[in-house]
């Protein structure tokens, strides 16, 4: 779409690129670059990289506990006096009766047992579900990663439009000044021939001073903006440095709508839930495990004449199984949760793709409104400034008054004015049409 005839735009872009030079010595960064240092420089950024750092960490960790574990259990016990065990009369006299017992001790005052104890898991289904959870951790770690990535993004586009309009409108403000002071001249050479009155000297300084005034009030607006961005690219705010007043836009090819980050979030929490699903499902068969012990007892004695102090052997190898019979229906009354969190992920999943597709519509829409008041403005701005010089010249005529000139110059710059806030519409509305058909890479 040919937006504007081209001398008409051809002047505009001229107006935006020059005099800024003069202005400006710091480096120039260019709109890719500032979203460069962003991405790698951002402390948010660097936040859900330790946070995929520390799910795959986790997930190791998890996977830690199929492995076979091994540990040592030394234990020292002097007894002050033997445990006693009641044995029936009849071990030691026959002719007992089988109603009575006699008090018994057993064993030495020093016991030693030092064993090595082997544990490793066979089939836990508990242990999987979570080893498969701290897998879609990390999953949900990078896409948290994508989407602040995302954010920052949109975040540092807007403000570096923001900062090119700003710098535009100083730039407007000084070809304005210098049209006023010429003005200024002229009319004060009338004035001192008798021709203009007085007044009409003062109203030109006047708005020469208001020019003068709001051109500081915009040079910290644009302050405050670089500010914000070197927050988000992470470097210092003593760091120097301009953005390009090169205002760039052309019309938007079409945008392939894509899966949503915030959509893949809640795709991924699906899978999870799923995931826990099956292991309620698996929590009805058995846990096994193999485990075994190697090591040694000690019995001692250390009262003459027969001191001593021996050692035996010990050790064993088996398999233990855990099965629940019966576990008050929790199994049950948790799946029955679970539903109803898939079956709620799926109405929030359907939500963010209604809101999508009313999000994207609405963004074409502003784009093509945009993209014709970008049109329409530009050609006031040629109209305006007609309507202006004819004005003037009517002035030297003594057809119009300098009132009707200041008038004219404030149709001029109101004129720039809507026609810079259209090429803001016109960007902003292509970034909220690239970030929410997925397309803000």
């Amino acid at each position: 779409m040919k937006l504007v005839n081209i001398r008409t735009h051809t002047w505009i872009m001229l107006v935006l690129a020059l005099g800024i030079q003069t202005m400006r010595a710091q480096e120039i960064k260019t709109l890719e670059q500032c979203i460069e240092t962003a991405l790698s420089n951002n402390k948010k950024l660097d936040l859900n990289k330790n946070n995929i750092q520390i799910g795959i960490d986790r997930q190791k960790q998890v996977k830690a506990n199929l492995r076979p574990k091994l540990s040592i259990d030394i234990d020292y016990k002097y007894f002050l006096e033997q445990p006693t065990q009641l044995m029936p009369a009849a071990a030691f006299n026959p002719m007992a009766p089988e109603w009575q017992y006699n008090e018994a001790q057993f064993g030495v005052p020093h016991n030693i047992n030092a064993n090595l104890i082997f544990g490793m898991p066979i089939y836990n289904a508990e242990l999987k579900s979570k080893i498969e959870n701290a897998k879609i951790g990390v999953e949900v770690a990078q896409l948290q990663l994508e989407k602040s990535s995302e954010d920052i993004q949109f975040d540092i586009a807007n403000l570096y439009y923001n900062a090119q309009i700003i710098l535009s409108q100083m730039k407007f403000i000084d070809d304005n000044i210098q049209t006023s002071q010429r003005l200024h001249k002229t009319i004060s050479l009338v004035h001192s021939q008798g021709l203009a009155k007085g007044t009409d000297v003062d109203k030109i300084s006047l708005q020469i001073i208001q020019l003068k005034s709001k051109k500081d009030v915009l040079q910290s607006k644009y302050n405050q903006v670089l500010n914000g961005m070197k927050m988000l690219m992470g470097i210092s705010l003593d760091e120097k440095f301009d953005i390009s007043s090169d205002i760039i836009y052309k019309e938007v090819a079409s945008y392939e709508t894509k899966t949503t980050t915030d959509m893949k979030m809640v795709e991924v929490k699906n899978k999870m839930l799923q995931g826990d699903i099956n292991s309620i499902n698996k929590s009805k068969l058995p846990t096994v495990m193999l485990y075994g012990s190697l090591g040694a007892t000690g019995y001692g004695y250390d009262q003459s004449p027969n001191q001593f102090l021996d050692f035996y052997g010990v050790g064993f190898l088996g398999v233990k199984a855990s099965y629940t019979i019966f576990d008050g229906n929790m199994a049950k009354k948790k799946k029955k949760i679970k539903l109803r969190e898939i079956e709620n992920n799926r109405i929030q999943l359907e939500l963010l793709q209604d809101q999508n597709i009313l999000q994207v519509t609405n963004a074409k829409l502003k784009l093509a409104a945009a993209s014709k008041n970008v049109e329409t403005n530009l050609a006031q701005i040629d109209f305006a400034k007609t309507i202006y010089d004819k004005t003037v010249i009517q002035q030297k005529q003594g057809e119009a008054s300098i009132t009707d000139v200041l008038l004219a110059d404030n149709e001029v710059r109101q004129a720039q004015q809507n026609y810079l806030s259209s090429i803001v519409d016109y960007l902003k509305a292509e970034l909220e049409l690239k970030k929410t058909s997925g397309n803000l890479k």
